[in-house]
């Protein structure tokens, strides 16, 4: 009977001090709660603190509270077991102390929803977004990768009310100094400053940090004007005949005499020719300001475009791709052609446009006007917007001389 009892005392001993154990650890009892039919919530020694258990068995920890509307609410405070007991614990004294502020997920969404829209990478695609029913598909692909390539990745993180002038001011003027893209710094600058003109006039900001920088930074020559002085087009000209290449030859004559934008003459199109009226009618699609507009044909661009045709393949444009000639070249295959014939950093496609710019204006000083609609300039004022019959007969005389001028040259 002795042996009985002194088993009896041992087992009673262990089983109290099993329950002694179980006391010691409260992480225990969560850990062992069992998923029922319907979801349940175990309370815990913490006031408003509570174990929830789904019946997929997985559990998560959740706070009971009164909101400022003064009605009961629950708020997250994590999984288990990657948020433990004495965690939840700790977070749970933490907000009845009113030392944590309490927000629901909704809150937290939208808080969330709030810092995203205050990034600077939002307010400029926003930007962007009123622009795509203003530009060309091609003009917006091509504006969003350079703001995507020089702007997202330096500001597109930060909260664009934070961003200071003397933040742009320094970023600006070190990518004119160490890339050289005066002209594409000043689009740049144009876009950012837009998007804080919308933030302003949304009242999202007071003032917009990039207000009058364009006084403060360089405006040197953009590396896409770069253009040598007229008395070094004779040599010029001479070389770009010996290219191996006998359309593209042609089409950097072509930009010296009419000097269209080189966009316009890569996208030109047979049917926007008329030799009959010695016209070029450039249709708004490929126009910068999206405005149709004429170019007079001299008797020396009529000569370069019927040789044009004679070599050409069956294309619609004057210059197809060679991989696929229902598209037109490379954007960069006219700069190539000029790099290959040794007049890299010295003359760039666009650069004609100056050329012939300055020494129109310095022949014709009192025809500005027609310089400006030859160039496919737009006005200033109410009379802004011209077609394609603005000045067409005094440009005819206009481009018949330049293109007799450098004839002149050539001898």
């Amino acid at each position: 009977m002795q042996k009985v009892k002194d088993a009896l005392d041992t087992f009673s001993e262990e089983k109290g001090q099993q329950k002694v154990r179980r006391k010691k650890s409260p992480e225990d009892r969560f850990k062992n709660l069992k998923p029922r039919d319907k979801e349940y919530r175990e309370p815990t020694e913490i006031a408003g603190l509570y174990c929830r258990v789904q019946p997929n068995g997985k559990k998560s920890w959740q706070y009971r509270y009164k909101n400022a509307k003064g009605k009961w609410a629950w708020v997250g405070l994590g999984s288990y077991p990657k948020i433990g007991y004495l965690q939840a614990r700790e977070k749970a004294e933490g907000m009845s102390n009113g030392d944590i502020e309490v927000k629901t997920q909704a809150e937290l969404n939208q808080i969330k929803v709030e810092e995203e829209q205050a990034l600077f990478s939002h307010l400029i695609y926003e930007w962007l977004e009123r622009k795509k029913l203003k530009w060309k598909p091609e003009t917006y692909k091509k504006e969003r990768q350079s703001i995507e390539k020089h702007i997202i990745p330096v500001f597109g993180h930060r909260p664009y009310n934070t961003i200071t002038s003397k933040e742009w001011f320094n970023f600006f003027t070190q990518k004119q100094l160490n890339e050289h893209i005066f002209n594409r710094v000043e689009k740049l600058i144009s876009y950012c400053s837009g998007a804080y003109k919308l933030a302003k006039f949304k009242k999202d900001i007071l003032y917009n940090p990039l207000e009058g920088i364009g006084e403060h930074i360089d405006k040197l020559a953009s590396k896409s004007m770069k253009h040598v002085q007229i008395y070094e087009l004779p040599e010029m000209v001479s070389l770009i005949r010996t290219y191996s290449s006998r359309p593209i030859a042609i089409g950097l004559e072509l930009l010296i005499h009419m000097f269209p934008r080189p966009g316009e003459l890569r996208n030109a199109r047979w049917e926007q020719f008329n030799f009959d009226e010695a016209v070029w009618i450039r249709p708004a699609s490929i126009m910068k300001r999206n405005i149709e507009h004429g170019i007079p044909l001299s008797k020396q661009v009529i000569e370069l475009l019927k040789e044009l045709k004679e070599i050409s393949t069956e294309s619609d444009y004057l210059f197809p791709s060679r991989d696929n000639i229902n598209k037109p070249i490379s954007n960069l295959t006219f700069n190539v052609a000029l790099n290959r014939l040794g007049y890299k950093g010295r003359q760039n496609p666009h650069g004609f446009r100056h050329i012939a710019s300055t020494n129109l204006n310095k022949h014709f000083s009192d025809k500005s006007q027609v310089i400006e609609s030859a160039l496919s300039h737009l006005k200033g004022g109410v009379k802004g917007a011209y077609d394609k019959g603005a000045h067409l007969e005094e440009r005819y005389e206009l481009m018949q001389w330049w293109s007799d001028y450098i004839k002149s040259l050539l001898k």
